[in-house]
């Protein structure tokens, strides 16, 4: 239940928020519509998982590329704070990145490929598990999270880390491969755009992302206690949504590079296998599916588990 007053100040400073987020001749539709049938839907049911037996939960947030994790759990936030007391600690897969130097040895060793941040086998797992192990100890103590620069390609300095001084009651992990499987070998062989047949020809980047999927991530998302997927209609909508976070980076900073249209459509070849196989699997994996409209707006929500 929520009272009237709150309702007010919740839309009131949600309608803030989104005004922030909006730039010139790229307004966000039916923002009301999502408070009501997305937010706060959302919100109560993350906060009736933080009540079972009063322990830190782990709670992925995951769907494809632009379908809006970052906005989604900065809202998020502010909502179960205000609305349920709640403390939150949010930090995204992309912000474990391996450094730059990691990567090109990575490249060398395995697959010139995973030069290229994104898929499986590009994040510090370990360091993952360490400060998720860290997030739920009794005994909390001050917790530093990682940044990485994307204008740079890089891990930031560890003075731009993000400090947790307090022990949350709900840590959102979110990633557009977050609760990813693997898939059966014979699968693997068949390319699927041009990334894959003209630089893997032999199938060797897939294959050792695919096992990673099997083993380092299987272990890593076993840890996570709900798992919400965010399903957009079809990959090219993926595509779309993408291309419009770019153009909205091009209007909104000056000096930052940003992708044109073919460079963002080769970008997401590197996702596009995993992004499907979660498409097709999304009730396997999840225990919440939020079904996206071509707008963005939820249609409806999926409880599994």
């Amino acid at each position: 239940m929520i009272y009237k007053s709150d309702y007010l100040n919740i839309k009131e400073l949600y309608l803030r928020f989104l005004k922030k987020r909006e730039v010139a001749g790229k307004p966000i539709i039916d923002k009301i519509g999502k408070l009501n049938t997305f937010y706060l839907p959302l919100s109560e049911w993350i906060y009736s998982v933080s009540k079972r037996n009063n322990k830190t939960k782990i709670i992925g947030l995951s769907g494809g590329q632009g379908s809006g994790k970052s906005t989604i759990t900065s809202i998020l936030k502010y909502i179960l704070k205000k609305k349920y007391g709640l403390e939150l600690c949010v930090f995204s897969i992309d912000d474990f990145y391996k450094t730059k130097a990691e990567r090109k040895k990575m490249a060398k060793r395995v697959h010139p490929l995973f030069s290229t941040r994104g898929v499986p086998g590009t994040h510090d797992v370990k360091l993952i598990e360490k400060i998720l192990k860290s997030l739920k100890k009794k005994n909390f103590k001050k917790i530093l999270i990682p940044k990485f620069d994307k204008s740079n390609d890089d891990r930031a300095t560890k003075s731009k880390w993000t400090k947790v001084t307090k022990s949350p009651n709900v840590v959102i992990f979110e990633g557009w491969c977050v609760g990813a499987t693997h898939q059966k070998d014979e699968m693997l062989k068949r390319p699927i755009n041009y990334i894959e047949r003209n630089f893997d020809k032999n199938f060797k980047w897939r294959k050792k992302v695919n096992d990673l999927l099997k083993n380092d991530y299987k272990k890593l998302f076993s840890k996570l206690d709900k798992l919400v997927y965010l399903k957009a209609p079809n990959f090219e909508h993926i595509f779309q949504w993408r291309l419009h976070q770019e153009q909205k980076l091009k209007l909104t900073s000056k000096n930052k590079k940003t992708m044109s249209k073919s460079e963002v459509k080769e970008f997401i070849m590197f996702y596009e296998r995993i992004t499907k196989h979660m498409m097709r699997n999304f009730d396997k994996i999840s225990d919440l599916t939020i079904f996206l409209d071509d707008k963005h707006r939820s249609k409806k929500m999926n409880f599994y588990k």
